[in-house]
């Protein structure tokens, strides 16, 4: 095992603030969209279930290319990878400069692809670079994807009609974002080297048997169900006070600030999750915090909407920093973590695909939005109850190859 580099030199340092930047691109060009929705149909005049293609297919990018991820991995290697992922993240967010429904979707699809390489592939730095440092480096993680949806939530709007720029090159803003961490990513890819050959051909730990471990399929049960929610929700949460009566500014910040709780979540939940020694209760207690912001919002969404929002934002947090984590510590070593996320993230984000599209197809059919969250309250139990199994400390590999050894 390679010395853990976050304990000991700089080069930890740099690391973590280049998986920091990575993680806070890898979701402001998705979640700009939402606080944009309204405008963007306006203007294209698409219907709300085409909107909600428009959210989807980025997960669908996701869960259809995570598969290919840890082959790219050990390929070109884990951080010349993750760089042509953030290319593909600036590229995509670029394209959709161009004024036509071509260029909004097939870069979206661009940047869906870029993300999902990232996605697979930064839990597996966090197992190989920060072996001592695991619950620390997935808080930080889940802190920066929260930090960065909380970003685009918040001020997408704000900015744009500050500037005066339409949809388009407001969206494209986040770009610049991206170029940042494409500059500070850039020295890692001469620093850091492919994996070993011995680890590449599967001669060290060989992945076998992960797709009928019942760990692993907890794991992507939990991973899936918590995308499904957050992203349905996510992608219609502005839609939703506006159609209460808030102003369009408004409805953007609350979704900012139920991200901004995310934050917190995000990194309490791993803490909690350690001092306590009971992952499978903070992440059941997470999805009863979503289950009480749904609720809310069914009842009074404009009334008591900070209330609902901070509910849904701890829990939200929380349970894309557990997930994350489960990955990370049901994986004895990188090449299991790294296929493990990619399982995870493959049937995982395929699941989260239907979320937005169903509640957008739920809400045509019923001219309301009460019963599309009493659905998304309904998923809710069996996420719980993923997160109990996912938890359990085992490990997702064959039983010779130590399942009951601690999982980190």
């Amino acid at each position: 095992m390679p010395p853990d580099p976050s304990a000991t030199t700089s080069t930890g340092v740099h690391l973590a603030i280049g998986v920091i930047l990575l993680a806070l691109n890898l979701r402001p060009a998705l979640v700009a969209v939402s606080p944009m929705l309204d405008a963007i149909r306006t203007d294209t005049g698409m219907s709300a279930t085409t909107a909600g293609l428009l959210t989807t297919l980025p997960l669908l990018c996701f869960g259809l290319l995570s598969p290919l991820a840890p082959r790219m991995g050990r390929r070109f290697g884990m951080e010349p990878a993750l760089l042509g992922a953030m290319v593909l993240v600036c590229g995509g967010t670029a394209l959709r400069l161009l004024p036509s429904m071509v260029a909004l979707l097939g870069g979206t699809v661009i940047v869906g692809a870029g993300i999902a390489v990232a996605n697979v592939l930064l839990p597996g730095v966090i197992k190989r670079d920060f072996p001592s440092r695991v619950g620390l480096m997935t808080g930080l993680y889940s802190m920066s994807l929260f930090g960065g949806a909380a970003l685009a939530a918040g001020i997408t709007v704000p900015l744009g009609d500050a500037i005066g720029l339409s949809w388009r090159p407001t969206l494209a803003l986040w770009g610049v974002l991206g170029l940042v961490a494409l500059a500070v990513w850039l020295p890692q890819t001469r620093r850091h080297s492919r994996v070993s050959a011995a680890e590449a051909s599967g001669a060290a730990h060989p992945v076998r048997g992960m797709w009928r471990h019942p760990v692993a399929w907890l794991v992507t049960a939990f991973m899936g169900l918590q995308s499904l929610t957050y992203y349905a929700a996510t992608a219609w949460l502005p839609t939703i006070f506006t159609d209460a009566g808030m102003a369009q500014g408004t409805a953007g910040w609350m979704l900012s600030f139920s991200s901004l709780l995310g934050i917190a979540g995000a990194f309490l939940a791993p803490v909690l999750a350690a001092r306590l020694g009971r992952p499978g209760a903070v992440a059941a207690f997470g999805a009863l915090l979503i289950i009480c912001g749904f609720a809310g919002m069914a009842t009074a969404p404009v009334g008591g909407a900070y209330l609902w929002m901070a509910m849904l934002g701890l829990g939200q947090g929380a349970s894309i920093s557990l997930s994350m984590l489960f990955i990370v510590q049901r994986a004895p070593d990188t090449r299991h973590a790294a296929q493990l996320s990619s399982m995870a993230q493959t049937f995982g984000y395929l699941l989260a695909a239907t979320g937005p599209l169903a509640l957008g197809a739920v809400h045509e059919l019923t001219g309301a939005w009460t019963v599309p969250l009493i659905v998304l309250m309904v998923v809710l139990v069996p996420q719980g109850l993923a997160g109990l199994g996912a938890a359990r400390d085992r490990h997702a590999a064959p039983a010779q190859r130590g399942d009951s050894v601690t999982g980190g």
